[in-house]
């Protein structure tokens, strides 16, 4: 594997990526996710220790991300109908072992209508036109302030256009893509940090000097398919700025002092019942389910 030690794009096959090409380690948008709460430095360090993960729901996203975009991991298709066969599993492992992404018949067959729908699309598939620039691309920067080495794999690099925003696509397949649905997602999937990680990564570059415009592709699993486009806001993308930096700050002290901390490694910690469960719980002790005596106890 390839060793990256300065700062720019670079066109390299996401396994490579993924193993990440930084001599001494970098920081990706996944890293910020398991460095930061709800997980901690102890679960980044064996998350980045352990290797790859293989999942089927990722296995479907990674099919997905290859048939739309045009690259990615070779996709094999199995032709079973589940996993229990042994003979399924094999072919599957198999596939793991070549570096590929394995997918039964079935759902290759809802990848290849999903992109179909796609590519009906005005908007997202003019994001994605291969034409305006060339995907899963690798920027790798380095952060001035802390001097923490970033990655970011860029899903849809587009090249810059004089006298527009730049428009930074991104491609996320979902089980549901109404608005409340695409905004529990930003906070849930942390996508307002990516957002703001990437956005970091295109102006790093040079590819633009002002915020560019990050839009998140989203595209229903299953029919008919609905594919829907939206832009992170400013303030969203100013909490995934917040977030970024502190995690750079963390991750510099934690490699600096090789110190992972787990949640509470030298304390008890209080704990107490979640908001919820006390508005419950008061709302069942007025309806006299509960002993008052007891809760005043």
């Amino acid at each position: 594997m390839a060793e990256i030690t300065r700062a720019g794009i670079y066109d390299i096959p996401a396994a490579e990526y993924h193993r990440d090409p930084v001599p001494g380690g970098s920081l990706s948008a996944s890293g910020v996710k398991k460095l930061m709460p709800p997980s901690c430095p102890a679960l980044f360090k064996a998350w980045r220790d352990g290797g790859s993960e293989h999942k089927e729901a990722f296995d479907f996203g990674r099919a997905a991300h290859t048939r739309v975009l045009g690259v990615g991991d070779p996709v094999v298709v199995i032709d079973a109908d589940d996993w229990r066969s042994a003979k399924a599993r094999a072919q599957r492992d198999e596939a793991y072992e070549a570096g590929h992404t394995p997918i039964l018949a079935k759902d290759d067959a809802v990848i290849e209508a999903m992109a179909a729908k796609l590519r009906e699309h005005p908007i997202a598939s003019a994001l994605l036109d291969p034409d305006s620039g060339k995907p899963e691309q690798a920027i790798v920067w380095r952060d001035p302030e802390t001097g923490v080495w970033c990655r970011a794999l860029v899903d849809f690099l587009r090249r810059p256009v004089p006298g527009s925003r730049y428009l930074c696509p991104d491609y996320k397949t979902a089980a549901k893509v109404d608005p409340e649905s695409i905004q529990k997602a930003l906070w849930e999937y942390g996508y307002y940090g990516a957002a703001a990680w990437y956005s970091e990564a295109v102006q790093a570059v040079g590819l633009t000097e002002e915020p560019p415009a990050f839009l998140l592709i989203f595209q229903m699993k299953t029919a008919p398919y609905l594919v829907v486009v939206a832009q992170v806001d400013p303030d969203s993308v100013g909490w995934g700025h917040a977030r970024n930096r502190y995690a750079r700050d963390l991750y510099r002290r934690c490699v600096e002092t090789d110190t992972w901390p787990g949640y509470a490694d030298d304390q008890v910690i209080p704990v107490q019942l979640p908001a919820y469960a006390t508005y419950q719980l008061e709302g069942a002790l007025q309806r006299g389910e509960l002993d008052p005596e007891g809760a005043r106890a």
